[in-house]
């Protein structure tokens, strides 16, 4: 039902769409139920029944490659030979980032605030149920695929600026509110400022391939991004028609 020897287990390229999860927990009947709970969410699961078991599982992080073996490790608090909070502390003091959810019988503020401060990133307290958890290690794994999305760099061109994370435009240090397609047209164009667009690679890449409607609907949003833009519409310094061809910014 599952494995509980990190040699039998597949290596990450066979299982690139899989979040690989560490289970390090003693009680067999715990960790059993853990298993079956996780594998029928399509998560990939190793088990480990004591602390020096589960060092051994973990020891392949590379600090300079920021690359971890697993995506998650579920860690109890109190295991034979090493317990969690040392694996926890150790696994920090390296620089591990793996998400860290901790599992423990004491379920006092104290000792979930330790779990925490050593560097866990959830607490759940026994019993609990395979729903909460589950719903927990979901958490987890969403928040670590966030935090290593690339940044996309702000943009900048005269006197605007564009956050494409924050989705917002300053023109001469004022916010102005731009429509959806607004904002992506104005993306677009700060991306590759001085390429000339068409009309139909404007749609292509804005409003989609899939597109039914007039090649005006571009002309249109043009001419009300350069009344949130420009000074003078009528004699536009950032988008600027290129007779014959196109747009382009700059």
């Amino acid at each position: 039902m599952y494995t509980s020897e990190l040699t039998k287990y597949p290596p990450r390229t066979e299982i690139a769409n899989t979040s690989r999860i560490l289970v390090v927990e003693d009680e067999e009947l715990i960790r059993e139920m853990l298993v079956v709970a996780l594998e029928e969410e399509g998560y990939g699961v190793v088990t480990a029944s004591d602390g020096r078991t589960a060092l051994e599982y973990l020891k392949n992080f590379e600090p300079n490659s920021g690359e971890v073996v697993f995506d998650l490790v579920i860690l109890d608090l109190m295991l034979p030979q090493i317990n969690g909070l040392d694996i926890c502390r150790l696994l920090r003091h390296q620089g591990n980032p793996v998400p860290i959810l901790m599992l423990s019988a004491k379920g006092s503020e104290t000792d979930r605030v330790l779990g925490l401060e050593v560097g866990a990133d959830d607490y759940l307290t026994k019993p609990f149920s395979m729903r909460e958890l589950v719903a927990r290690c979901r958490a987890l794994l969403r928040r670590q695929r966030l935090s290593t999305l690339p940044v996309v760099p702000v943009l900048h061109y005269k006197e605007v600026t564009l956050n494409p994370q924050e989705c917002r435009v300053m023109v001469r240090g004022q916010e102005v509110n731009l429509s959806p397609k607004e904002f992506r047209l104005l993306e677009l164009f700060m991306s590759y400022a001085r390429r000339v667009w068409s009309r139909e690679q404007l749609l292509d890449q804005v409003w989609g391939p899939d597109f039914v409607g007039d090649s005006k609907t571009v002309d249109v949003h043009i001419r009300w991004l350069r009344e949130k833009l420009e000074l003078d519409p009528s004699r536009p310094e950032y988008i600027v028609t290129v007779r014959g061809f196109g747009y382009r910014f700059g």
